[in-house]
């Protein structure tokens, strides 16, 4: 009887050969040894010949399983899809289990743990049994289940993963665990086990899409409109010919009745810097996988992921920052290099609570360009989510606050006075993001493309109209 194939967690991974120690005798070799033993000791103390002769072939039978015994472990290791895995696509691993001997292995009992967001659907056993003529066997089974076959000699089996990625980050596929009986089943190799291998599961941006409004055009080109004169395609008004001016911006209807040459001058288009800060000091909501429900953490990466998109592809500049204990940041990049590295930004979002506040580690006046437009995601559940926002708009950035609080977000079931605190607290954050638009700071719920069309009208409004006492 072949003990359970996985391990326990602690046990390192060994490759390679190994001495036959790594090898322990099965209950089948005890009760060979042992009936053998009765036997022949009943048949001298009786005197019964035939009972020494029926003890003759399990004692041949066990010298000769004995004497070809194997002197290496079986080899483990796990490999995974590295393609461009995006939640909802197909999932692809291989866990492999390797003879080095020059002696088969009777059976060998593969066993693999995967994340609970990568849902195996179908498992394969191929490889070795399979290229010898042997069909290849197809398991509708999970993955945890443990998988039996027959290993060649220098030869290795693979178990073949195939199913969905459910969410986005990085999820494990594995420790996988093997042992192999050899021997006739006499034999039993100590677990082997491999570290995981980490499959990497971009977000699923939603399709986004924005008006060209944007607060403040900083670059030196692009394709938003900026105050600036130069050489872009808006009018700005017709002025008098001097020197350096091109001859095809002559307005020659204009000079003809000024009797003097004019031309028409236009603003330069330019790139604009745009920051998304991700508010990670709370979570809340249960997440469902790409099909279910959304935390806060979910709409978070998928909003970034898709403002992200849109404003690369429009070819501006586009950075990341954290909002939280680790207050990691991303420097504005343009370009497709600049979204892949955004998407691997986005797999090592966590939400992380802190009591410290982490302003003066993420905000500091290096980091956030004063013409950058600053996109914050936060479900507002936290205190001090409210004052940095206001801190920024006071230091005269362009603040655009999205609300990723899920809509549908339930109230607790605790008996009591728990309904009437979550209806007081929904009043309370109410009130708290009425406040925010006072102070200058809108605040919109996430909801897909057009999401942030008018905001962006009215932030772009603001940033172009005369301020107040300017002569």
């Amino acid at each position: 009887m072949v003990a359970p194939a996985v391990p326990p967690l602690a046990e390192s991974p060994e490759q390679g050969p190994q001495p036959a120690t790594g090898w322990v005798p099965t209950w089948a070799l005890g009760r060979a040894v042992l009936l053998t033993g009765l036997l022949l000791i009943a048949g001298v103390l009786l005197g019964r010949v035939d009972l020494i002769v029926l003890a003759a072939p399990f004692a041949i039978g066990t010298a000769y399983a004995l004497r070809r015994r194997p002197a290496a472990l079986p080899q483990v290791w796990i490999s995974a899809d590295e393609g461009h895995l995006v939640e909802g696509g197909e999932l692809t691993g291989t866990v492999s289990v390797g003879n080095p001997d020059v002696l088969d292995y009777d059976v060998a009992v593969v066993r693999s743990r995967v994340s609970p967001w990568l849902r195996v659907e179908r498992a394969t056993i191929a490889g070795a049994v399979a290229a010898s003529g042997a069909p290849s066997a197809v398991v509708p089974s999970v993955a945890d289940r443990p998988f039996v076959t027959a290993v060649p000699t220098d030869a290795a089996v693979d178990l073949e993963l195939a199913g969905t990625a459910l969410r986005w980050g990085r999820h494990p596929v594995g420790p996988a665990g093997a042992r192999v009986a050899a021997a006739q089943g006499l034999l039993v190799s100590r677990a082997v086990v491999t570290e995981p291998a980490r499959v990497r599961v971009y977000p699923r941006t939603e399709p986004f899409d924005a008006v060209e409004a944007m607060p403040r055009a900083a670059g030196l080109v692009g394709a938003h409109h900026s105050r600036r004169p130069g050489e872009g395609g808006e009018l700005a008004g017709v002025r008098v010919f001097a020197p350096g001016d091109r001859l095809r911006r002559i307005d020659w209807r204009v000079s003809l009745r000024a009797r003097q040459l004019h031309v028409a001058a236009t603003l330069s288009d330019r790139d604009a810097e745009v920051v998304v800060l991700l508010d990670v000091l709370a979570e809340a909501g249960r997440s469902g996988g790409v099909s279910g429900t959304a935390s806060v953490l979910d709409t978070t990466v998928r909003a970034a992921a898709a403002i992200a998109e849109h404003y690369l592809h429009r070819g501006d500049r586009v950075s990341m920052l954290e909002y939280g204990p680790a207050a990691r940041r991303l420097r504005p990049a343009t370009g497709r290099r600049q979204y892949l590295t955004v998407l691997e930004w986005l797999l090592d979002v966590r939400a992380e609570p802190s009591p410290h506040e982490p302003y003066d580690q993420v905000f500091g006046p290096q980091l956030l360009s004063a013409d950058a437009l600053v996109v914050v995601l936060t479900p507002l559940l936290d205190e001090r989510s409210a004052p940095m926002l206001a801190r920024l708009a006071r230091s005269g950035r362009f603040v655009v606050a999205v609300d990723t609080l899920p809509a549908d977000l339930a109230p607790p079931k605790d008996r009591g006075w728990a309904e009437v605190a979550y209806r007081l607290w929904r009043l309370d954050r109410d009130t708290m993001i009425g406040q925010l638009r006072e102070h200058g700071v809108p605040v919109v719920r996430w909801a897909g493309a057009g999401s942030l069309d008018q905001v962006l009208r009215d932030v772009a409004r603001l940033a172009t109209a005369p301020r107040v006492g300017a002569r």
